[in-house]
């Protein structure tokens, strides 16, 4: 407690030591760099709203382009039926039941040339009842029954020009419902020119318009619409278009009707929101996107914080030379008072500074009050340091050990279960007592390191169960200089290797067959070993790299990449210093050689 209060109140003092560079700061950097971010943000929402309403508009004319091109290729298949005298001619009365049936023909073929055209899904005639074709409801319908549409009006205004309909439902014998919407246009006699003979019909499904419209994504509140020319809704992406569109205020469509394109602004609640549209040039549609001011000012944040980590960072450096100006006038003082205490602690010891705790002080007492503290603490430190280093490399040392690829037990236990279903007990048997022998000599009763013998019979029992695995894929001899079983090595250093040797060596060769050799000597100081295999070898280049960093890669049976070679080099110079560890030799096609040296240490 009484430690705690002293450290509490050696802050508060270091705080009011510091208090003039803290006003200065503030009066200085903080106040000014406010103000200039505030009037950069602003000045950079200003902007962006530009760009963004900008960009909008250009991708709206850009989408509006794409749909004009499709509406004119259907207006022109309906001038191209609309203008055809076959047409007609076959629409014209005729007295014998057999004409009507070729009339019947000719129209149906009329409508499927039309029907060519991907993007029309049916091209309905609606004509007069009398004629018996008119009840054929695939492509010929009643006049009659045009009229409960609420276009038809506008059609029979048009006096055959050509109309553009909303999106709605319809139901056809032959598909069933659909939404579409259609180009209609009414048929004259002419024969005589005042009688309605028909009503020509192209019906487009509303995909055409979705996949355009699909495109444009401005705002996650606004979805983006069509208006026809007197502000009646076409088509709209969100779920509630209808309702979107009322919200429109009676000016703002007005403004909208007499004019192109353009962008204006309209208030919803509290919120400023940007309208732009763009003019559907063959049916004179209006293209309708929105966005809030308050979502534009989200991306302007996103979009700054770029900025604002610079901003911060000037405001630091500006900082740091402000502190480095006022050191200037304060470093003379610093020095002679810090040269004092040193050589007053060298001339009397530290009870100096014990005697000297209660004397008061300038703003630099704290520097006195701590050069006590810190030499009473140093030894400790040093150390606390030296058993943190030590408990962090045993640590490490752990770590690469934990880190050897385990998924060698899945295939073997894979290959186990196929043996069994495939062969008899005996085998299982056989192969369940190679993977205990396994087992054992790798755990070892939890210790790190091993001596060489128990290592090798590790390697040799590896081997043994990849040839029950890979039946007559390789063979390998071991060579053990007399005299080396007892020494130490760390557990687990030559099954990586000779896995490696197998799987990515031998395994990758165009015969899937060779050889492995591991060979012990001795000399002088330390013990030489060595993994050889005629596999497809590698370039140095990645030879090199293997030891220096962690393969990513995924291994032949889909698992992740184990750390091999970098994981046995980094164990043995943690085991045995920086001067031991691994060496390859190997070429492409030539084999490959993995040289260990390390330190003979006797076992214990």
């Amino acid at each position: 407690m009484k430690k705690g209060w002293s450290y509490l109140t050696g802050l508060g003092q270091g705080i009011l030591a510091a208090r003039k560079w803290l006003i200065a700061y503030v009066i200085l950097i903080l106040l000014p760099v406010s103000v200039m971010l505030a009037s950069f943000y602003q000045r950079s929402s200003d902007i962006l709203e530009q760009e963004v309403t900008s960009t909008m508009q250009l991708t709206l004319k850009q989408a509006g382009m794409n749909l004009t091109y499709k509406l004119d290729h259907i207006r022109d298949s309906s001038n191209s039926v609309f203008m055809n005298q076959v047409l007609y001619s076959n629409l014209q009365q005729k007295d014998s039941i057999t004409d009507e049936l070729n009339q019947l023909k000719e129209l149906r073929n009329l409508a499927e040339t039309a029907q060519e055209n991907e993007d029309i899904f049916r091209l309905r005639f609606f004509v007069d009842p009398s004629r018996m074709y008119g009840g054929d409801r695939v492509n010929l319908y009643p006049l009659s029954e045009v009229e409960h549409y609420p276009w038809y009006r506008q059609v029979l205004e048009a006096g055959g020009g050509m109309v553009w309909t909303g999106v709605y439902e319809e139901s056809y014998i032959d598909f069933g419902d659909k939404k579409i919407f259609s180009a209609a246009r009414m048929l004259r006699n002419p024969k005589a020119y005042e009688e309605t003979i028909g009503i020509l019909v192209m019906d487009v499904s509303q995909d055409l318009i979705a996949e355009v419209m699909s495109e444009l994504h401005f705002s996650d509140s606004y979805a983006p619409y069509l208006l026809d020319s007197e502000g009646r809704l076409i088509y709209s992406t969100g779920e509630n278009g209808p309702q979107e569109v009322s919200m429109l205020p009676e000016e703002l469509l007005d403004a909208i009707k007499q004019s192109e394109e353009g962008i204006v602004k309209r208030t919803l609640g509290r919120e400023e929101v940007n309208v732009v549209y763009t003019t559907i040039g063959t049916s004179g549609w209006k293209m309708i996107s929105q966005v809030s001011e308050s979502e534009i000012s989200h991306r302007a944040t996103a979009m700054n914080q770029f900025t604002s980590i610079a901003t911060l960072a000037g405001i630091t450096v500006m900082f740091l030379v402000l502190v480095f100006v006022l050191l200037m006038f304060l470093v003379q003082n610093m020095q002679r008072r810090v040269q004092m205490i040193l050589r007053m602690i060298r001339k009397e010891g530290i009870g100096w500074l014990e005697d000297r705790r209660t004397m008061p002080g300038g703003d630099f007492r704290l520097l006195e009050r701590s050069v006590d503290h810190l030499i009473h603490k140093v030894n400790i430190l040093m150390e606390e340091s030296y058993q943190a280093k030590m408990q962090e490399r045993e640590a490490q040392l752990r770590t690469l050990q934990a880190q050897i690829n385990p998924h060698f037990l899945y295939n073997a236990l894979d290959m186990i279960n196929w043996s069994a279903i495939s062969h008899d007990a005996e085998d299982t048997s056989q192969m369940i007592e190679a993977l205990a022998r396994y087992f054992r000599l790798s755990l070892n009763q939890g210790r790190d390191n091993v001596s060489l013998a128990d290592e090798l019979n590790l390697a040799k029992v590896f081997m043994e169960i990849q040839q029950n695995r890979f039946p007559s894929t390789f063979t390998f001899s071991v060579q053990v200089e007399p005299g080396l079983e007892q020494y130490m090595i760390p557990k687990l250093t030559l099954q990586p290797l000779v896995e490696n040797a197998l799987l990515h060596g031998i395994r990758k060769t165009r015969r899937k067959q060779g050889n492995i050799a591991i060979t012990a000597r001795r000399e002088q100081e330390d013990i030489l070993l060595a993994v050889s295999d005629d596999g497809i070898g590698m370039s140095p280049e990645q030879a090199r790299r293997l030891l220096l960093e962690p393969s990513s890669e995924l291994r032949s049976d889909g698992m992740p990449g184990s750390f091999g070679l970098y994981n046995v080099n980094e164990r043995i110079r943690y085991f045995a210093g920086n001067r031991c560890g691994l060496s390859i030799e190997t070429e492409p096609g030539q084999g490959t050689v993995i040289n260990i040296r390390i330190k003979a240490v006797p076992l214990e």
